[in-house]
């Protein structure tokens, strides 16, 4: 299994970053191998309204199984499940201990997305 964590930086001692899309990194690790890689997000930051849903092409394309995140959006949550990823909520502190949060079982597995999307509340206006 490889599980995708939204991180600020590179590596395991990297903060968390509480957002999908706009994360600059996502440090993916193998259950198996315990080895993990560093994707770079930071193309998608810039992107309006659609951030989101391309880093979850980005996830889906890379093969992963589980993201640990805090906030996604409807139009996120779609692509992700179509493309058979489980979202986790909950983690706290680096990506080290996201991880070991996750190993443990002590991360909710959520079935619907945490946020409206940006453009509902536009339009709610």
């Amino acid at each position: 299994m490889t599980v995708a964590i939204t991180a600020r930086g590179r590596d395991l001692d990297a903060e968390l970053d509480a957002g999908f899309g706009r994360a600059p990194f996502f440090v993916v690790v193998d259950s198996e191998s315990e080895r993990f890689s560093v994707h770079d997000n930071r193309r998608n930051i810039d992107l309006v309204g659609r951030a989101g849903v391309s880093a979850a092409g980005d996830i889906v394309r890379l093969g992963v199984n589980a993201l640990i995140t805090e906030r996604v959006g409807p139009r996120t949550f779609a692509v992700l499940k179509a493309g058979r990823v489980d979202v986790y909520v909950g983690a706290s502190g680096h990506v080290a201990d996201a991880w070991g949060q996750f190993r443990r079982g002590e991360l909710e597995r959520i079935s619907a997305p945490t946020v409206q999307d940006h453009w509902t509340h536009v339009l709610d206006l």
